[in-house]
């Protein structure tokens, strides 16, 4: 699907935050990043640096967002060691805003402001599954057109409350009721309980790009989106992508797959897994320098949940990745057909986006069976690849605390078998972009 102008869109519920000619998204790559780049604590081998790297990054900390949740859900108590992984599993939202409020530079200029400002809306949003036994992770990429609906949430600044809608654009949550409310949302749609979140704006994506010494993507065909700021024209190809252009790539919704917001997903997960490639395999991890200096880009560009605002549990969230296998992080989109009343919109797919959601609240991990999306090919794989798990060691993985729901079939490797109307494809699947030109 392609977007409309926002001025023949139909809105349900509170107007959207008003949008200049320039698309938003800044990625979760930061989700990765955020858990990975904060390892540079750990891993700083002087004391006395390691000390200053702990005061500095968590100085630069901003003030947290008050998580509430929804009746029925429980908070599950974070026991947080000295050090080490944390213990249990991990449920952690990203919402990427499009605000320019306070960002400077070129989003400074009166159309940048006029385009999006205050809280913003979530037009990229992520949420981080690490399975209890650390064996297995997912990233589910919410569409921003999505109509669901959003539950009654406290303003931002905790005072009031914001009337929910039985249905409404999903991107509006974070303009209604800042992080709880897309938290409350991304909870009612999927039926889990999310303890930690944050919000990222355009500056964190682009620092943490460069952070990392940029991110190298392959181009099946060029990407050429005038849109984006700075402007797209990268060859087909290996492209390194750093600071602003990784951002550009991110947000480009013109310029990749069909030049939809869905397209736009699966360019996203092209880069995520490119990430966690190298944050895995390629050095990150065991270079000081690039990891202190992703976890102080991170914690400066972050708005997080007050569940987030110690270093040390970053930290040790990062730390539950560092045994799972890029096989077994799985990068999928929350399945959505058509809304039948608006053709620019999505509905949840009922079958397929159970089948999610029941893996989520079981902690069960998931194996793939569709295709890499719209804007994504995969030109050396027979077939995606799916978690090295053991069935003994999935069939019994205990339940998940977030919530409960009736296991979906598992495959031969233990995990569950998505419907092939679920797109994405794993960290260790070397994807290329689709241009739309």
């Amino acid at each position: 699907m392609t977007d409309l102008p926002r001025r023949q869109q139909r809105a349900r519920g509170p107007a959207p935050v008003r949008h200049g000619r320039l698309p938003q998204r800044r990625l979760l790559a930061a989700v990765l990043k955020l858990l990975a780049g904060v390892v540079a604590i750990a891993v700083v081998t002087s004391v006395s640096v390691a000390a200053f790297a702990v005061w500095d990054v968590a100085r630069s900390v901003k003030h947290g967002v008050t998580l509430v949740t929804l009746p029925g859900h429980t908070p599950v108590p974070q026991d947080i060691p000295d050090v080490g992984a944390i213990p249990g599993g991990v449920n952690l939202l990203l919402a990427g805003t499009d605000s320019r409020s306070g960002l400077g530079g070129v989003y400074n200029s009166a159309a940048e402001q006029d385009a999006s400002t205050g809280e913003g809306n979530n037009d990229v949003t992520m949420l981080l599954h690490i399975a209890q036994d650390h064996k297995s992770m997912m990233v589910v990429s919410f569409p921003r057109d999505l109509m669901v609906p959003i539950p009654t949430c406290p303003t931002p600044d905790g005072k009031d409350t914001v009337s929910g809608s039985s249905s409404a654009q999903f991107n509006t949550a974070l303009s209604r009721g800042g992080l709880a409310c897309v938290v409350l949302t991304v909870e009612k749609l999927t039926g889990v309980t999310i303890p930690f979140g944050a919000v990222i704006n355009f500056n964190g994506v682009s620092a943490m790009s460069t952070a990392v010494g940029g991110v190298t993507v392959c181009l099946a065909s060029k990407v050429k989106d005038d849109y984006t700021n700075p402007p797209l024209d990268l060859p087909a190809g290996e492209n390194t992508l750093v600071g602003d252009q990784a951002l550009s790539f991110l947000r480009s919704r013109h310029g990749v797959g069909d030049g939809s917001d869905l397209g736009r997903i699966s360019n996203q997960q092209v880069f995520l897994s490119a990430l966690a490639r190298k944050v895995v395999s390629g050095g990150v991890l065991g270079n000081p320098v690039q990891l202190y200096a992703l976890a102080k880009a991170t914690v400066q560009n972050v708005t997080p949940s007050q569940t987030l605002t110690n270093p040390t549990t970053l930290v040790e969230i990062a730390l539950a990745l560092k045994d799972t296998g890029l096989q077994n992080m799985v990068f999928l989109q929350y399945p959505a057909v058509a809304d039948p009343d608006n053709i620019n919109r999505v509905i949840p797919d009922e079958e397929a986006s159970t089948a999610v959601n029941d893996a989520l609240v079981n902690d069960q991990p998931v194996a793939l069976t569709g295709t890499t999306g719209r804007a994504a090919e995969d030109p050396g794989a027979t077939a995606t690849p799916t978690p090295t798990s053991s069935p003994s060691e999935t069939a019994t993985a205990p339940a998940s605390p977030t919530g409960t729901g009736t296991p979906a079939p598992t495959g031969s490797s233990g995990a569950v078998d998505l419907p092939s109307t679920v797109t994405g494809q794993t960290a260790a699947q070397q994807t290329c972009t689709k241009g739309n030109n």
